[in-house]
């Protein structure tokens, strides 16, 4: 059975609108039944979680079905999966706790592709203990990060590595396996940010070698919350800072303060609407039907993805700096003499929603020779048909005429 895109597009209100959304990387549209479970949540009796009341088993359910839900998508242990207001937060939280374990001179590496939040959290804490910060370089020609370039700065003295599955600006997808086993060759732990990736690919948190790996579901279809998978093990042997009366128990003595139930809910939601979009039978169990979906999903954000290249290899005077082998449905396209600003502006009189920044991913900008202001980017998401394609290649056309 093919991906049926217009039956998706069907349970988005906000598409209603008239807008072409290519802003998905930002920040997806959100489907009608994860507003509705959000709104069940937020009607219904609840209480701090517990078994005894009514309220108090409604939380604890939300919870444990929020654990088991991102299980599934990520191919995770439900034990280690930990709740946060967003993954920077998470990755913040994490960072201050694994430096208590850092000492002078110990080493931790950050790569120029990432996301600040995979960045600044490991600087900031490195230097608060004195620990050194390396950093690994991609090839801004290409958009590769590889091998070469991790092993380049690794050393004896590395305590974590952190790396990006998919860059949120130019997509390239490295090789992470190849590098969370160089990591763990050299001692250190993994981190790895799936923010990106995890809209677009289906996640397997150890077969990509990750001890910490953290996403946001408002990127794929859910609402603004923070995810950390890892092991159980890992997690046990870690003690991060709280409150005295709270739990010691994990995952929880890392979740700071109440969860907020509501949107803990809207995110099994969301998995639970990723898994009924494959093509595989309502018989197979959660995990197989993402599996599924992401494959069929993928493909059809490919194929839109190669119309979009065509598109773009056909104007005069447009940069695509998404040049990767392994790369997501995201592209960052410049034009020769004009702010991509003005790009922007112009789609969205159109009616076409593709911002133009460095979208916190600095590093990398800079290292493209995009400064701080970044381009153009075009993000694929599971509701794009071939008519917001339509839309967006004849404003850019116009655009740079």
């Amino acid at each position: 059975m093919p991906y049926d895109v217009r039956a998706v597009r069907d349970h988005f209100p906000a598409l209603k609108a008239g807008y072409a959304h290519f802003d998905g990387p930002g920040g997806s549209q959100v489907p009608d039944v994860v507003a509705d479970a959000m709104a069940r949540t937020l009607l219904s009796p609840l209480a701090n979680r517990g078994r005894v009341t009514a309220a108090e088993r409604t939380a604890d359910d939300i919870v444990t079905g929020a654990r088991q839900a991102m299980a599934d998508l990520l191919g995770a242990d439900p034990r280690g999966v930990v709740f946060g207001r967003s993954m920077t937060q998470l990755t913040y939280d994490m960072a201050r706790t694994l430096a208590a374990t850092w000492r002078p001179g110990d080493e931790v590496v950050v790569t120029r592709l990432d996301h600040d939040a995979n960045i600044r959290p490991w600087v900031q804490a490195a230097e608060a203990v004195g620990a050194v910060v390396r950093w690994a370089d991609f090839d801004p020609e290409s958009g590769e990060l590889t091998e070469e370039h991790l092993a380049a700065v690794l050393s004896p003295r590395t305590r974590l590595v952190a790396v990006t599955a998919a860059s949120n600006l130019i997509g390239t997808c490295p090789p992470v396996r190849a590098l969370t086993d160089l990591a763990h060759e050299a001692g250190a732990l993994a981190y790895v940010d799936g923010v990106h990736f995890t809209a677009h690919a289906a996640v397997h948190v150890e077969a990509l070698g990750a001890d910490f790996y953290a996403c946001s579901p408002y990127k794929f279809l859910g609402p603004h919350c923070g995810v950390l998978a890892a092991a159980p093990e890992l997690l046990e042997s870690l003690h991060p800072q709280k409150l005295l009366p709270s739990t010691d128990v994990v995952p929880e003595r890392f979740e700071l303060g109440t969860l907020p139930y509501e949107l803990l809910a809207g995110t099994t939601a969301a998995v639970d609407f990723l898994a009924s979009l494959g093509t595989a039978g309502p018989a197979v169990g959660r995990r197989e039907r993402l599996v599924a979906t992401m494959g069929a999903m993928g493909r059809h954000e490919d194929r839109l993805r190669g119309r979009i290249e065509d598109g773009l290899a056909a104007l005069p005077g447009v940069t695509v700096y998404s040049r990767a082998v392994h790369r997501t449905p995201t592209l960052l396209v410049g034009f020769a003499d004009r702010d991509p600003a003005a790009a922007y502006e112009f789609l969205a009189g159109r009616g076409v929603n593709a911002p133009a920044s460095s979208f916190y991913a600095l590093e990398a900008s800079r290292r493209l020779g995009l400064g701080d202001t970044g381009a153009l980017r075009v993000g694929l998401a599971p509701y794009i048909d071939d008519d917001d394609v339509d839309r967006l290649l004849d404003g850019l056309r116009a655009f740079v005429a």
